[in-house]
């Protein structure tokens, strides 16, 4: 059968993305198949016809991750005309009857804060800090080899690895209870450690306290202005750039479907994987996909409003990301509701009003805002009113802002975007084993046991986020072993066909 492409990439999110244009800058014929009508996934902002001209998120809308990534730095969006703001606050935690618990971007500012639990925090962040894209580059790669990034300076890197497992560590055990005293810091790590919709502690939320931290005292935790789809557009440009295409309202759901080709890199679902090739894959690879399992869920809401939130404390507006649950306590008892498939009443809850930082993004005096909710696995539960439940304790008279709103249950997440399947956006289960044998245990997480297949999401290391590690490492591994292209050309600022 006639070859018509070189790659041919299922699903268009960043992952996926990344892969198109890693290949087709090194001069591949690419087809980029996607089932929904717009490309992005995960960082796809629309109109959700809650009010005239008013845009949404649908998935991320935070991308403290994009502003750490080996791929995306070297992409560099900012030179593509991608703009954004890191608000001088990175991310903050209200706490009921005191005053919330800041992450400002500056650490000095940010350590004078917390008080007696200042200099803790230092020793927690301070060289994650300093060092960011040094832990970036650990944490977001393979978890097989080190970075090319640290061939520099090997030593350095080693000691920002320490740093981060010491701070993962702390954040991650019952350690934590000894390390940080005060009820503020407590929140305010924990806090960025929920991201990972998981039982806490955990090694899988310590780890994910530690980078997220790095980013929020280091490069920020950019919101991008016009919204996220801003990523998908650049890379979806430098694709059209380089020859490739796209095909929308394309689902994959068997070999059937796919065109010929050299190599399939899949930005899906571990299960969609196996679903789509079966018994084409070896009976071992498809156990080890098929034991990564799903994880606790999110809920979608989406409001309009008004007027800014009007927060309790008005400090919390100078944040980007505002994680709402209380004391670490709270946290922890959540996690374990969620854990165990039950609903909180008041829903570890993550808010972002980006208008406060894009100022177009209010549209006739109305904003968006943007809210997820952590939930069991598949849930099928309208989560409004508790989330806002959970905003009005924080922030009293947030119900009269509210013009619309529109809830995206656990159980109908995949309905916009196949790969969060029962509302999973970790693709796959994450705690500290799945964060290394991920998919499965095997010396190439990319690989599917067919030459010239590679799954490319956030089932593979390094998991869940907008970075496009996962479609970068494994479009490079498609490159050596199918094209023999073993040195890609690097990512220029500015693209410009190859000669084909």
């Amino acid at each position: 059968m006639a070859v018509a492409f070189d790659a041919v990439v299922v699903g268009s999110g960043p992952n996926g993305l990344a892969a198109a244009v890693t290949c087709a800058q090194a001069g591949l014929a690419v087809l980029v198949l996607e089932g929904q009508a717009t490309g992005g996934g995960g960082s796809r902002t629309l109109d959700l016809g809650l009010a005239p001209g008013l845009v949404h998120d649908v998935c991320s809308a935070v991308h403290p991750l994009a502003a750490l990534s080996p791929f995306l730095r070297e992409f560099d969006l900012a030179a593509r005309g991608v703009a954004s703001t890191a608000p001088e606050v990175s991310y903050a935690h209200p706490l009921d009857g005191a005053p919330a618990a800041l992450a400002w971007r500056d650490l000095d500012r940010a350590c004078a804060g917390l008080g007696s639990d200042g200099e803790a925090w230092r020793v927690l962040f301070g060289r994650l800090a300093g060092h960011a894209p040094e832990a970036a580059a650990l944490a977001l790669g393979d978890k097989r080899s080190l970075p090319p990034e640290l061939g520099y300076s090997p030593g350095a890197g080693l000691r920002t690895a320490a740093s981060l497992a010491a701070t993962a560590t702390a954040a991650g055990t019952p350690a934590l209870g000894a390390v940080l005293r005060t009820r503020a810091a407590r929140a305010l790590l924990t806090g960025v450690a929920a991201h990972t919709i998981a039982r806490l502690p955990s090694l899988a939320g310590g780890g994910t306290a530690a980078l997220l931290g790095a980013a929020a005292h280091g490069p920020g935790w950019p919101i991008v202005h016009g919204g996220s789809q801003a990523i998908a557009d650049a890379l979806l440009a430098d694709l059209a750039a380089h020859g490739g295409s796209l095909e929308l309202g394309s689902p994959v759901a068997s070999r059937a479907d796919l065109p010929p080709a050299l190599a399939y890199l899949f930005d899906t679902s571990a299960d969609a994987a196996v679903g789509i090739l079966g018994d084409a894959l070896p009976p071992r690879v498809r156990r080890g996909l098929g034991r990564l399992g799903h994880g606790a869920a999110a809920a979608k809401v989406d409001f309009v409003l008004n007027g800014p939130v009007p927060w309790a404390d008005p400090q919390v507006a100078r944040a980007g990301t505002v994680h709402l649950g209380g004391d670490a306590a709270d946290l922890r008892a959540n996690a374990a509701r969620v854990a165990a498939g039950r609903l909180p009443e008041l829903p570890t809850t993550l808010v972002s009003d980006p208008a406060s930082f894009d100022a177009g993004r209010q549209v006739g005096g109305l904003r968006p805002l943007w809210a997820y909710a952590h939930v069991p696995f598949n849930c099928p539960a309208d989560v409004t009113e508790r989330v806002s439940a959970q905003l009005e304790r924080f922030a009293p008279g947030f119900r009269d802002l509210v013009v619309a709103a529109r809830c995206v249950p656990a159980d109908r997440m995949a309905d916009h975007n196949a790969n969060l399947v029962g509302g999973d956006i970790a693709a796959g289960t994450v705690d500290a084993w799945r964060l290394v044998a991920r998919p499965r245990a095997a010396l190439d997480p990319y690989a599917l046991g067919v030459p010239g297949m590679y799954l490319c999401s956030a089932a593979t290391p390094p998991g869940p986020g907008v970075h496009g590690m996962g479609g970068w490492s494994a479009a490079r591994r498609a490159l050596a072993q199918r094209f023999g292209i073993a040195q890609p050309p690097a990512l220029g600022p500015h693209p410009t066909a190859p000669a084909r």
